[in-house]
């Protein structure tokens, strides 16, 4: 049930279910400036379709690309593969993966997608837009690029908001956008199945918050997050301090959480500071109450915790949840890493990505989580 986004390699196509009604999108930093778009249908059976689309980019280099179209049928993407589509009506938005952002001129990329369609029709798309220009097989001076959003902007309070802050420099709600800003990353990562609507913002990689509305159904929806990658062995590091700062809303299912992975995420370890409603962390075992803990009342890394062992299927996952939910505060994660070798649960394992952000099971409405500060310092 774990939150990353999945290793695609150049050639290989991921295969993924279509989720979610992109709320806010911003544009790549660079627009294309003339483009020419083949959109195939490959092959067709009854209710359902699959396509293949090429982009060649015409105009000045992109480092990475957003097609826009519509369909006119009431056709609905299901699958996609080699670009992470989503569709709000009838328009329909697909975006580069890793590692086919790039296109030079006159260069080409291709992706395919399977769809549904009524039996009646399946008219090929007319219209195409790359980076906000027009497809028209003809090179225009480039547009400047901006962020479109479906209702008025409006500055969060240190409550939460249902708005995106004027002054944010990066909006995006794709499943897998990531932004990258002094030495931190930011992800939106919706993972789960069932997600609805997600939005993340930011005006700094460590200032940074999510507008969601996920139904409360079972399963983590979505893990949007901030974080560095380490890289370094346990007894190779000396500290490894963390402090952070959060606004969430009263209600909803959720909890505020580092994720901590090691040995190339074959261990994960949770820090969970705050939690609301029907979550709860995995367990080797569970009774009436939920789960059982390994340990009550652990004092480690300057916090109290009730300490978890279980694991998801994909690898060991230990759970450390805060006796009392707080909103602010400091851990020396370091601590609490050399406490879990000292229990022989692994050894000096070399320490990846330190996460930080919201794991988001179901939200009551639409609502806003906002990372007022957080840091990460290591040697």
């Amino acid at each position: 049930m774990r939150r990353r986004a999945p290793v695609v390699l150049a050639g290989v196509a991921a295969l993924v279910a279509a989720t979610g009604t992109a709320v806010i999108t911003a544009l790549p930093a660079s627009a294309a400036a003339g483009c020419t778009v083949q959109y195939a249908v490959s092959s067709q059976w009854p209710g359902g379709f699959g396509a293949n689309v090429t982009i060649t980019n015409l105009g000045s280099a992109v480092s990475s690309w957003t097609l826009v179209w519509s369909f006119g049928a009431g056709q609905t993407v299901t699958q996609y593969w080699n670009a992470t589509i989503t569709q709000s009506g009838s328009t329909v938005t697909a975006k580069n993966v890793g590692y086919n952002g790039s296109l030079a001129t006159n260069a080409s990329t291709s992706f395919g997608f399977n769809g549904s369609w009524n039996n009646s029709s399946n008219p090929v798309p007319t219209s195409f837009t790359l980076n906000g220009t027009a497809c028209t097989g003809t090179v225009t001076s480039s547009p400047t690029p901006s962020a479109t959003s479906a209702s008025p902007s409006a500055s969060p309070s240190s409550s939460g908001s249902t708005g995106v802050p004027s002054d944010a420099v990066w909006v995006a709600s794709g499943q897998w956008d990531s932004w990258t800003n002094n030495g931190y990353t930011l992800n939106n990562d919706v993972w789960g199945s069932g997600a609805g609507p997600q939005t993340i913002w930011a005006r700094t990689g460590t200032n940074w918050g999510v507008i969601a509305n996920h139904p409360r159904t079972s399963g983590v929806k979505s893990y949007p997050h901030t974080g560095k990658t380490i890289n370094r062995t346990i007894s190779s590091l000396t500290s490894l301090n963390s402090t952070f700062n959060v606004s969430v809303p009263s209600g909803g299912d959720w909890e505020t959480a580092y994720d901590i992975w090691a040995n190339n995420y074959a261990y994960e370890v949770m820090l969970w500071t705050n939690k609301s409603g029907a979550v709860g962390p995995i367990a080797d075992s569970y009774d009436a109450n939920g789960a059982v803990p390994s340990f009550t009342n652990v004092s480690v890394g300057g916090q109290t915790w009730n300490v978890y062992k279980g694991n998801n299927g994909s690898n060991a996952v230990f759970s450390f949840l805060r006796t009392s939910n707080t909103n602010s505060g400091s851990i020396d994660v370091l601590a609490v890493l050399k406490w879990l070798r000292t229990q022989g649960w692994w050894a000096d394992v070399t320490v990846g990505d330190v996460q930080f952000g919201f794991e988001l099971s179901g939200t009551a409405g639409q609502q806003a989580f906002t990372c007022n500060s957080f840091g990460i310092t290591y040697a």
